[in-house]
């Protein structure tokens, strides 16, 4: 089971608080405790801007995967069968290349990666990998608490291989068929909406998350 880190020292303010950009806050640290905290309570951190501060947001609407709204098409089924899933195997390789600073939009610091290693060293954060023949060709992060599975970053190096990592993990989320687990996308954008994602209202991505929180983590996760 993770290990619970010391309490964050900071006051965050409410979710529902977000101005229209989704921004909750602005500043405090990237400590186990605080990162854990901002996830219980509807925020997740990413910089304003490249070298911006570290802003906390809860963006309305939020993205979702439902875990039975999951769309496969014929190619991506054929793509399953060339990767092997697995977990956990290479957390800081996946983390490192997600940050690649040559991706368009790329975001993650030297810092985060290093916050989200000592996540993943306490039994928090996970990778879920899609490998080949020719090594590590997709994967993507994100964080457990309970029945949350907030989905951080993912990155390719060989077609679909980020998404066989994501139908991947949604099969291990719903592996005990356990309702109340909730798939955090942050924003449903065009790409992840073609697999299924949606944008939901924050107030019931809120509702959503109490509910979850109140449940285990997926088995595989543990």
């Amino acid at each position: 089971m993770p290990l619970e880190p010391a309490p964050t020292p900071w006051k965050f303010p409410p979710a529902t608080d977000a101005d229209d950009d989704g921004v909750a806050g602005v500043g405090a640290d990237l400590e186990p405790g605080t990162l854990l905290h901002a996830y219980r309570h509807g925020l997740f951190p990413m910089p304003l801007g490249r070298d911006g501060p570290m802003g906390w947001w809860s963006p309305d609407p939020r993205g979702v995967l439902p875990l039975d709204g999951l769309v496969v098409s014929r190619s991506l089924e054929r793509s399953r069968a060339r990767y092997e899933v697995r977990v956990d195997t290479a957390f800081a390789d996946v983390v490192e290349a997600c940050r690649d600073s040559r991706r368009p939009g790329g975001w993650i610091s030297p810092e985060i990666h290093s916050a989200y290693q000592r996540l993943h060293d306490l039994g928090w954060a996970h990778s879920i990998e899609a490998w080949d023949d020719e090594g590590l060709a997709g994967g993507l992060y994100g964080v457990a608490v309970n029945g949350l599975f907030a989905g951080e970053s993912m990155f390719h190096r060989r077609v679909d291989a980020s998404k066989v990592a994501l139908v991947g993990l949604v099969d291990l989320l719903r592996q005990d068929g356990e309702p109340a687990r909730l798939l955090d996308v942050q924003w449903a954008t065009d790409h992840l909406m073609r697999l299924g994602a949606v944008g939901i209202p924050r107030w019931d991505y809120l509702g959503r998350l109490r509910r979850a929180l109140r449940v285990g983590p997926a088995p595989a996760l543990r």
